[in-house]
């Protein structure tokens, strides 16, 4: 079977783990990972954020690598039909990517058409900026999203920090520490079966 094409929306600071890690473990199985950034080209770098809880109340943030975009966001914006799938990566940049209009018509393309819609930690932000994704739907995120998911009719799972979570065909997990079982559950998704022999 062909690797699926899948779109990853990220935005300055967005959470480092989850643009590396989860673009390397796709394209080792075949899948092909398109990265963008609104009003970026291909080739461009974004800065990328490393969050962790280190015993305050709410997370720290420190500079991550730079990440490389590869692809054009207004060309995949015009070429939405040729992916198979979305992802919403977290950290920072969710908050103020979720803004754009062009974004927001982005995740609608892949709702409306059924496709499949993975998020992480505060990639959930992007969904709950575009009406009906997320009602009716269990989800798993960060846990300072919890009140974002249940105001835009969603049900919010307290994942622990390795789960991830299926409704239908959205994958959700709450951050980077989950990124194993994340990217299983959106292979299988995918329709991605590894075999051990």
């Amino acid at each position: 079977m062909p690797g699926k094409k899948i779109l990853m929306l990220t935005g300055e600071f967005t959470e480092e783990y989850e643009i590396f890690v989860y673009q390397q473990a796709m394209e080792a199985v075949g899948h092909i990972v398109h990265v963008v950034c609104p009003d970026k080209n291909a080739g461009d770098l974004i800065k990328t954020s490393l969050h962790d809880f280190e015993g305050d109340q709410t997370y720290t943030e420190k500079p991550g690598h730079y990440a490389l975009l590869n692809k054009t966001f207004s060309e995949a914006e015009r070429q939405l039909d040729q992916y198979h799938a979305v992802y919403c990566a977290g950290g920072r940049g969710p908050e103020y990517i979720r803004t754009d209009k062009r974004v927001q018509a982005i995740v609608r393309h892949f709702h409306e058409n059924q496709k499949p819609i993975f998020t992480i930690c505060h990639g959930v932000q992007i969904l709950i900026a575009v009406d009906g994704v997320v009602r009716g739907k269990k989800v798993g995120a960060l846990a300072a999203c919890e009140p974002e998911v249940t105001l835009a009719g969603g049900t919010y799972i307290d994942l622990s920090p390795t789960e991830a979570y299926v409704d239908g065909t959205m994958v959700s997990a709450k951050g980077w520490t989950a990124l194993a079982a994340f990217i299983r559950e959106c292979l299988k998704v995918l329709g991605t079966e590894i075999r051990h022999t």
